[in-house]
């Protein structure tokens, strides 16, 4: 029985591994579609399709899954896809940000209106939480790109705004409309990153422990959930002692 028990463990938790590939293909997918469809289908030609097929390969997803994807975008599959923003405040007064990338808005507002009253929080006007977050442009190596120095030179060369460095990676920001060219110069120095994406910054962060933050991250792991969400942001000060408690 000890025996049926582990492999049972085993077997679960990696379901849940592949249900979190699969959730993160198709957030990967879309990006792409709507990518694709936003400008020319030809990466060579469109910054955002071009940053949007690298995040899918630093992820390993099949060049058959990234074609498919493209296409989906010049069949019209994803004419009525809306990419949405709502903002709201979770447990302990924390800032949201979540974007959706959705066919049906109605639907997209009422579940997650529905999962921050569930968890403690509100949801609130557009604009309402965005203040206190920039939108930036986030390159991010490994450490192993280059020195702290030499990864600081190239970024600076290559006209971004701040650099963040700690032992395990080097993380360049960029302002929004220069993510694309910033991206382009320093990968002619560095190589390929290892991701790209256009992210809320928050500008001050919240602390927050304790009961709260269990019930935070259970708001953060229902959005993340939601078929609809793309992505979600948030201006939570969550201590290293915390962190490791959450298994971070």
């Amino acid at each position: 029985m000890a025996g049926h028990s582990k492999f049972k463990n085993i077997q679960f938790r990696k379901g849940a591994q592949d249900k979190k590939r699969s959730k993160l293909f198709s957030k990967l997918s879309r990006d792409i579609t709507v990518a694709a469809k936003q400008g020319l289908p030809d990466p060579a030609a469109n910054a955002r399709l071009r940053l949007a097929i690298a995040n899918a390969r630093v992820e390993s997803m099949p060049r058959d899954n990234i074609e498919r994807a493209i296409k989906k975008a010049l069949g019209g599959e994803t004419d009525s896809l809306e990419e949405i923003r709502y903002e709201g405040r979770g447990p302990g007064g924390i800032g949201i940000i979540v974007e959706t990338l959705t066919d049906n808005r109605n639907r997209a507002a009422a579940n997650i209106r529905s999962l921050f009253s569930k968890y403690g929080g509100a949801m609130g006007e557009t604009g309402s939480v965005s203040f206190m977050f920039d939108r930036l442009g986030q390159i991010t190596y490994p450490a192993s790109a280059g020195s702290e120095d030499a990864v600081m030179e190239a970024a600076i060369e290559a006209g971004a705004e701040d650099v963040e460095s700690d032992p395990e990676a080097h993380t360049i920001f960029t302002t929004f409309e220069t993510m694309a060219e910033v991206t382009d110069a320093v990968t002619a120095t560095l190589g390929d990153p290892k991701s790209t994406e256009i992210i809320w910054r928050a500008q001050s962060e919240t602390p927050i422990s304790g009961d709260a933050l269990t019930t935070l991250m259970k708001l953060l792991d229902a959005l993340d959930d939601d078929e609809d969400v793309q992505n979600v942001w948030t201006n939570a000060d969550i201590s290293d002692d915390d962190m490791a408690k959450l298994g971070g």
